[in-house]
């Protein structure tokens, strides 16, 4: 049993990894188009949730190119082959226009909901995912990888099974929720800070499938939903209906562990007015309280008026050196993170040339080499 479970823990996949992979096939299906029908279809298995279809599409937005979802349980085999129509003495098969045209295009088709098809839908796609063909009818442009994406069986999700025939024809990945890697991708995503914070307080209600499913319940695209819910309080939410969608999304359990959360730190100092030097630094007590002043700290960091952009460094600096070590380090890792890898490098840049990293450092400069040493490329 025991090494059951080491086997399945290291086939499993975290965002990071499962982003790095489809980089890489794509880049190399563009580099080189003939190696299309070489290169094995990718099959993300995983619960609701996770970020299996939001990955690739990502992927796509960030290699800058196509991106073709096909909700299969939602088609009939028709959909998949075309449809006969009579001419004269023979048929002309009509496909549908959801196939690439262009010989020259770049992409990922998806078949998302997989394992929610049924076997004649199954069977429809083998030889599109297989030969990357509908026989003398279509033919999948080089320049295009082949994804699947479903759910488990164990998951509660609709979920059939696949014949070993098609299950041959995949790479097989399995995604699990990490909070780490979703950290990483919320901060560059502008996902609340009151969400970032609470999570990292509170790990177990990241991702839980043990109450209700029938119900809400907390999963990476529930709380992306309540990061929503945050953001437009601001533009006349009212606080009722707020609790009540937040509830909604991630239980009632859940809801009120981060509703009670959002009450305590909301006795926190003005954090911009600190940053600004209009308030004495104060670094509160509790652990949670911590958690919210760093998540709020890098916020205003980086999303306030540009002009105040370097009195703002300054103050951040001053506020995260009067921290313990994990907690300054925690913050300074979080202010590096920008959405896209231009924007982190520069970042990076202007955070350590100026002039308060270096009093920093002397005071947390170990901590933080060791996290940066211990972070992925």
């Amino acid at each position: 049993m025991t090494d059951t479970i080491e086997q399945q823990l290291l086939a499993a996949a975290s965002l990071d990894d499962v982003r790095s992979i489809l980089k890489h096939q794509v880049q190399a299906i563009h580099a080189a188009p003939e190696l299309a029908a070489t290169l094995p279809p990718l099959m993300l298995w995983g619960p609701p949730g996770v970020g299996k279809s939001t990955v690739m599409r990502e992927v796509c937005r960030d290699e800058g190119i196509d991106f073709i979802d096909i909700r299969l349980a939602q088609r009939d085999p028709v959909d998949i082959r075309g449809l006969p129509v009579p001419r004269g003495e023979a048929v002309q098969w009509l496909l549908a226009d959801d196939w690439p045209r262009d010989p020259d295009s770049h992409g990922i088709l998806l078949f998302d909901e997989l394992t929610a098809a049924d076997r004649s839908l199954q069977v429809a796609v083998y030889e599109l995912i297989l030969d990357r063909r509908l026989g003398s009818l279509y033919q999948l442009p080089d320049g295009w990888l082949v994804c699947g994406a479903g759910n488990r069986a164990e998951d509660g999700a609709v979920s059939l099974g696949f014949s070993s025939a098609l299950a041959n024809r995949f790479c097989h990945l399995e995604l699990q929720p990490e909070l780490a890697p979703w950290i990483r991708w919320a901060l560059a995503r502008g996902i609340h800070p009151d969400v970032i914070a609470f999570l990292r307080f509170r790990p177990a209600c990241f991702f839980n499938m043990e109450g209700d499913t029938e119900r809400g319940w907390p999963s990476p695209r529930s709380w992306e939903r309540v990061s929503t819910i945050c953001w437009q309080t601001r533009d006349g939410l009212g606080e009722r209906a707020a609790e009540l969608m937040i509830s909604g999304l991630v239980g009632p359990e859940v809801g009120n562990e981060f509703l009670a959360f959002l009450s305590w730190h909301g006795a926190l100092p003005d954090v911009g007015a600190m940053l600004r030097g209009q308030a004495p630094i104060t670094i509160p007590e509790r652990a949670d309280h911590r958690y919210a002043l760093c998540a709020a700290a890098v916020h205003h960091l980086w999303h306030a008026d540009n002009q105040d952009n370097e009195r703002l460094m300054a103050g951040f600096f001053r506020l995260t050196e009067a921290m313990s070590s994990d907690f300054a380090t925690l913050a300074l890792m979080d202010a590096l993170q920008g959405p896209d890898a231009a924007s982190t490098r520069q970042r990076c840049e202007r955070l350590f040339a100026h002039p308060g990293f270096a009093r920093w450092s002397e005071t947390h400069g170990s901590a933080f080499a060791e996290q940066w040493e211990a972070e992925p490329a």
